[in-house]
């Protein structure tokens, strides 16, 4: 099984938002790189979409979810502030479900967690160097025992 992880697209700075960050919106440049990675990962049988409950996280997988017509689930495992250990048991519960592909949306502190516990886990090596802006996607492939290959895409555009 493959699972995509991705940061969350462009959603502007924090300072500049009034409202509560948690409903932070993408900004036009990250709305781009939405519909980028919708059409980067349209076609790799994708089966699943979950992501932090943040509306930034969510609306980076719409036009991925409008594509494809699956929901976006979200799981507060992915929302800021949480632990990589509970990203890889999502990506656990995930890969034991079955299905082809299943894509995980979520923040810059929660991804370099959750690839650091995929590595330490296995023995699976990382492009290097390993980095998460946002936009970007890392592909880790499950083989049914450990994770075996991780590969980097750098923001769409």
């Amino acid at each position: 099984m493959k699972l995509y992880v991705v940061r969350h697209a462009h959603a502007g700075s924090r300072s500049s938002w009034a409202g509560a960050d948690h409903d932070r919106p993408l900004s036009k440049r990250g709305q781009r790189q939405a519909a980028g990675i919708a059409e980067r990962l349209a076609g790799a049988g994708i089966t699943r979409l979950v992501s932090s409950p943040a509306v930034r996280c969510v609306q980076t997988l719409e036009p991925l979810a409008a594509r494809l017509g699956l929901p976006v689930d979200a799981d507060e495992r992915l929302l800021e502030g949480a632990s990589g250990g509970d990203a890889l048991s999502l990506a656990g519960e995930l890969c034991a479900g079955g299905g082809e592909a299943a894509v995980l949306c979520s923040h810059g502190d929660v991804i370099p967690e959750l690839l650091r516990a995929i590595k330490q886990a296995s023995a699976v090596r990382f492009d290097e160097p390993v980095v998460w802006p946002k936009g970007s996607t890392w592909t880790v492939t499950w083989d049914g025992r450990a994770w075996t290959t991780a590969s980097y895409a750098p923001p769409p555009g």
